[in-house]
């Protein structure tokens, strides 16, 4: 018997805009059933291969494929077996949940009795039957993104593309979508999930692939990447951001990797495998005896956050992701009580 073709298969793919490398030789591949998370800051390049991959732009170089279709030879058959649901809504403010489901079909060719069906299937299924008739302008935002979800499912696609599918959502909302997205994986569909979300990765993803600045730098179960940082963490954060050097310094010795640190946390934080409590009792003796002041000493399982932080050499956050504006909001606001 053959084995049957990847969902998506992607090699060495570049997509360049002026001088910039958006992807720089990207190679991945997700078998079919299962969920890829694709994990990056913004500007990393999840955004621009989901384009290329759904037919809305060219790659310079490389081939993808999907469904063993070839995304620049038969973007026609790629796009009657895929489904999209970008960063950004693409829900009708003006017509009712009902209405835009019931467009999404006739634009899928759907006949006028099977669309309206769908439709009706698809507002129960995502839990917006009693909204079914209100304009969509009144929807909250989770609601909003459960509709534009249910409408790149109209068509039933094998593989569904969503793109940073929770930013913006309250942790209640994210949840809700999170236990949808699992129940679309249990009736076999395909996913590729972008997000900024390290939980979120580590929660839906099967396999991760990390992209920083055009190129994949890791890619494995969320176990497998964990285990890359070398067990336990001891996190130190600090008082006064102009100890880091010393801090590192000091903890350097008692890492099994090298110490980093994120200046916007003012955090310190060192891999130390299987030491434990006594990596954490010698951090605190070593940073004391050099007058480190300390907010906070921990010590911690490896998250995906160190992960990234190890492998990059920053957080997976950046100025222009949630947590970048409101860390942007708090100095703003302490820049402002400071002012006479």
């Amino acid at each position: 018997m053959s084995t049957p073709p990847a969902a998506i298969a992607v090699e060495g793919l570049v997509k360049t805009f002026g001088s910039t490398r958006a992807l720089d030789g990207v190679d991945l591949e997700v078998p079919p059933g299962s969920v890829l998370g694709l994990l990056g800051p913004n500007g990393s390049g999840k955004t621009t291969l989901v384009r290329v991959l759904t037919t809305l732009s060219l790659p310079d170089a490389g081939r993808a494929r999907v469904l063993g279709h070839d995304v620049v030879a038969e973007p026609s058959a790629v796009r009657r077996r895929i489904g999209l649901a970008g960063q950004f809504s693409a829900v009708d403010d003006h017509l009712t949940g009902f209405e835009n489901l019931d467009m999404a079909g006739r634009l899928c060719h759907l006949d006028r009795a099977t669309a309206a069906r769908r439709a009706q299937e698809l507002l129960e299924r995502f839990g917006l039957a009693e909204a079914a008739h209100r304009v969509a302008k009144g929807y909250s935002g989770g609601m909003r993104r459960r509709l534009d979800l249910a409408a790149s499912l109209v068509a039933r696609p094998e593989v569904l593309f969503l793109d940073e599918p929770t930013t913006g959502l309250d942790p209640r909302s994210r949840l809700d979508l999170w236990s949808v997205i699992r129940d679309l994986v249990r009736d076999g569909t395909t996913l590729l999930l972008t997000t900024q979300y390290l939980e979120e990765a580590d929660q839906l993803g099967d396999v991760i692939v990390v992209l920083d600045r055009g190129q994949v730098i890791a890619r494995g179960s969320a176990p497998a990447l964990k285990g890359q940082v070398g067990g336990d963490v001891v996190t130190a954060r600090l008082v006064d951001p102009a100890d880091a050097e010393r801090a590192l310094a000091a903890l350097g010795p008692i890492g099994v990797a090298t110490p980093q640190y994120d200046e916007e946390e003012r955090e310190v934080r060192v891999p130390v495998g299987s030491a434990g409590p006594g990596a954490l009792l010698e951090a605190v003796r070593r940073l004391d005896q050099d007058e480190v002041a300390l907010a906070d000493i921990a010590l911690r399982r490896p998250s995906l956050d160190d992960v990234f932080l190890a492998l990059t050499g920053h957080v997976a956050s950046d100025e222009s992701t949630d947590a970048g504006k409101s860390r942007r909001r708090r100095r703003a606001r302490a820049r402002a009580k400071a002012q006479p």
